[in-house]
């Protein structure tokens, strides 16, 4: 089984990032900060325009007509610069709801009692009842439901949206590694950069090992598309994105935690992913019950 990327998907994953790099770079990410729960509907319907939506949809139906590898690059370039809205949602929603293809509408989804802007156009779930609670990161406000919506407890999460939240937790914790690293290598302390100190080495060489070990079972689950495969895909690239988020702020020393430096945002944003359908337990659960099962 072959799970290194083409050419031509290298290139859509390089013209995806040179994309978002122009169209939200760190003036427009501190300006969306400024903003809580405002949404950039211009963005969104570039970003709808760009394909990002329609990216699996069958090209008869005016998709683009790719598969979930490609999805698995696209959204792990979105998940580098913290690209607010429901992303993943509303891809799932693309020739299913009017408008969610092209970046008209915006959908989001109730998943595990909770709900991700509450305000877009359309809910996929059962919303009623909702209640605005403070979320820890300004670019994803939050309300929580007063019981598990859209499903029946127990109920397997969609695999697709699981995949795709750990691809944005990929991205984030890529940005994460490069963050720390570009840090290290500019801020000098007693004559040298800080980088040249152990404790620091080691900390960015984790991040980069985690980052490379969940790059690759990402990679692995888009081609296989099976559930305990994106299961382990995602408990990897929670943990890559929470502990490379953390180092991060660690490299920064006092000035990561500050409001004019976006790593906490890195970790904030890293964290609130890890609540969505598919979260830690339900992904431990049924890894745990395969292994179980081959267990006998």
């Amino acid at each position: 089984m072959y799970f290194r990327p083409t050419d031509d998907q290298r290139a859509l994953k390089k013209a995806t990032r040179a994309l978002l790099a122009g169209r939200f770079g760190r003036d427009t990410l501190r300006a969306a900060v400024e903003r809580p729960g405002v949404l950039d509907r211009a963005l969104w319907r570039d970003l709808g325009e760009a394909g990002l939506f329609a990216l699996r949809l069958p090209e008869a139906a005016g998709g683009v007509g790719l598969g979930l590898p490609e999805a698995v690059l696209v959204f792990e370039e979105a998940g580098r610069p913290l690209l607010p809205g429901p992303l993943v949602a509303t891809h799932l929603a693309a020739g299913r709801v009017p408008g969610a293809a092209t970046g008209g509408t915006v959908v989001t989804a109730a998943f595990g009692g909770c709900v991700e802007w509450l305000a877009a156009d359309v809910v996929d779930g059962e919303a009623t009842g909702a209640v605005p609670v403070t979320s820890v990161d300004p670019l994803t406000p939050l309300h929580r439901l007063p019981r598990p919506a859209g499903t029946a407890a127990g109920d397997t999460p969609d695999p697709v949206a699981v995949l795709l939240t750990a691809a944005e937790q990929l991205g984030g914790a890529v940005r994460a590694c490069e963050v720390a690293v570009e840090h290290a290598r500019t801020r000098e302390q007693f004559g040298q950069p800080i980088g040249a100190f152990q404790a620091v080495k080691h900390m960015c060489a984790q991040g980069l090992v985690r980052v490379e070990t969940a790059r690759a079972a990402v990679y692995a689950a888009a081609v296989t598309a099976d559930a305990v495969d994106i299961a382990a895909a995602r408990l990897l690239a929670d943990d890559a994105a929470v502990r490379g988020a953390r180092d991060c702020l660690q490299v920064h020393g006092g000035m990561g935690f500050t409001w004019e430096s976006d790593v906490h945002l890195l970790l904030k944003r890293a964290w609130v992913r890890t609540q969505r359908s598919g979260l830690h337990t339900e992904s431990d659960e049924l890894l745990a019950a395969d292994l179980l099962s081959d267990a006998g």
